[in-house]
């Protein structure tokens, strides 16, 4: 099944000047810690199949137009909300907002991520967020309100956004870190990843949520998917990460573990991003099964392989809480 690519090049992203728009309550806002209460409306309720156009509830201020529809995203308002700090509970001042629509155009429920990045007039990046958007249905649009976090007190008044990349998954794949209990009984999720002088780590995480003991033995099975969700080809997936490099935690003989309720493994993913000729390998997009058997998981640990052509996968290791 072919699926959009979501990739947006920063050159066609969007870029609106933020001035003041109209009130609009909402929920939630979709980063930045802050609740808007004003100024961007976008809702975040999913309406039924049509044109990723300005909402009506989503008031445009009178010098910015929707940015080009790319892929399925359009910024369709900025304006300055304020409201409640999350982590406080404490008013805050006027910050950017920006209002935007997301229209699905795959074959079942995807759940996306989206980037934004808040810049100055100069073009200078002040702060980014990223939006969840859980288990948009085929053909749908949702709309939805981004808050920029804390920015320089000249800059906030004249800030500008544009997205810088969309990724999405199928909803019935999508990592889970917290929340309440996927129906498999196990969390499977990917970290942020550590990246030194081209060698890159990223952690799989597994935890059991379920009633019962889950067992695992030896890697997990990984396989790379591009920006359209196609399988990657011509990369070995070596087993071990020291066949990449020593020292990274995920080297070792692979044993086999029985979790309990509550308790966690993780495995690693170790590669280089070296460019020595050709094309390079660029895979957003890693679905993984903890074991046999299990269902897979798509996480999204941005796999910049380069020219190497090699991916290493760690054993599953028991992780000790401190």
């Amino acid at each position: 099944m072919r699926r959009t690519r979501l990739a947006l090049p920063a050159a066609l992203a969007g870029l609106l000047l933020f001035t003041a728009c109209g009130t609009e309550h909402q929920g939630p806002a979709g980063g930045g810690g802050a609740t808007a209460t004003a100024g961007c409306g976008g809702g975040a309720e999913p309406s039924g199949p049509q044109d990723a156009s300005v909402s009506p509830t989503a008031p445009v201020s009178p010098t910015a137009s929707a940015s080009p529809a790319e892929d399925g995203v359009t910024i369709t308002g900025t304006g300055m909300t304020g409201g409640l700090d999350a982590s406080t509970g404490r008013g805050v001042g006027p910050r950017p907002c920006a209002a935007y629509s997301l229209t699905s155009r795959e074959t079942e429920p995807f759940t996306y991520t989206v980037t934004f990045e808040f810049l100055s007039e100069a073009g200078q990046a002040l702060t980014g967020v990223e939006d969840t958007v859980p288990a948009v249905a085929p053909g749908a649009t949702v709309r939805r309100t981004v808050t920029a976090g804390d920015l320089p007190p000249d800059s906030a008044g004249n800030a500008r956004v544009k997205v810088m990349k969309v990724r999405s998954v199928p909803t019935a794949e999508a990592p889970s870190e917290g929340g309440a209990c996927p129906s498999t009984g196990v969390r499977v999720y990917a970290d942020e990843g550590d990246a030194a002088m081209g060698l890159r780590v990223v952690g799989l995480h597994l935890e059991n949520c379920g009633t019962g003991t889950y067992r695992l033995q030896g890697y997990p099975r990984v396989e790379l998917r591009d920006e359209d969700h196609e399988r990657v080809e011509g990369v070995a997936v070596l087993r071990g990460g020291d066949a990449i490099a020593g020292g990274t935690g995920a080297e070792g003989p692979a044993r086999e573990l029985a979790l309990k309720p509550g308790e966690r493994a993780y495995a690693g993913l170790v590669w280089r991003n070296t460019v020595a000729g050709g094309a390079a390998v660029n895979a957003p997009y890693a679905r993984v099964w903890a074991k046999p058997g299990a269902a897979p998981v798509t996480v999204i640990p941005e796999l910049d392989l380069g020219t190497t052509g090699k991916l290493g996968v760690g054993p599953w290791k028991k992780e000790e809480r401190g």
